[in-house]
């Protein structure tokens, strides 16, 4: 069996605040998800030219009056940019910046997708870990995920292993169980505290 190699050398997550401190990093392809309404980020200005797709709609899992939920169409067009990366080939270096507004939950949820659609024979444990390891603050949101575990044929594994990775953070991070319960995402919380 040929393993193509995968075509991102690499890979960086982040919120608003920080996208300044990588605009001399070459990011050649940026994922952008804003809330609906956001202006453009004037970061962007500072950056070398470079492929970018935004998205817009709300960090929630819930429905919330006027707010926008992340819906099957937004994660297929993210793994449809995943798979038009894939198909460029380039054979220069690649680096891909994924941010939202905290570069904490959407984004991180876009990365798991996109690397586990790269890489469909690693297991989803292994796929969370690596996201876990570039943002270690990483809270993917777990509708995104829902979504994405489906498109994927992932059988619901991705899901556990997200929900492994809220449990996680919350042990080391008690805080997040009110402060994401106060944002509507009680029920990421409750699964990961199930087990």
């Amino acid at each position: 069996m040929t393993v193509t190699p995968e075509p991102i050398s690499l890979h960086t997550v982040c919120g608003l605040e920080e996208l300044g401190h990588h605009s001399a990093r070459g990011v050649t392809h940026v994922l952008s998800i804003l809330d609906p309404g956001w202006p453009e980020p004037d970061a962007f200005g500072g950056y070398d030219t470079h492929h970018r797709t935004t998205l817009r709609f709300h960090d929630i899992i819930e429905p919330v009056a006027g707010q926008i939920l992340p819906r099957p169409e937004d994660v297929a067009a993210i793994l449809r940019f995943g798979r038009d990366l894939r198909r460029e080939r380039r054979h220069e270096p690649t680096h891909l910046l994924i941010h939202c507004h905290a570069g904490i939950s959407r984004s991180t949820a876009a990365m798991t997708m996109l690397l586990a659609q790269a890489h469909p024979d690693l297991d989803e444990a292994a796929v969370v870990a690596r996201v876990h390891d570039l943002r270690e603050k990483a809270w993917p949101n777990a509708r995104m995920i829902a979504f994405a575990d489906e498109a994927l044929g992932r059988k619901g594994r991705l899901s556990e292993a997200v929900r492994r990775l809220h449990a996680l953070q919350l042990r080391v991070r008690p805080h997040l169980d009110g402060l994401m319960r106060e944002l509507g995402r009680g029920r990421e919380v409750d699964a990961a505290l199930e087990r």
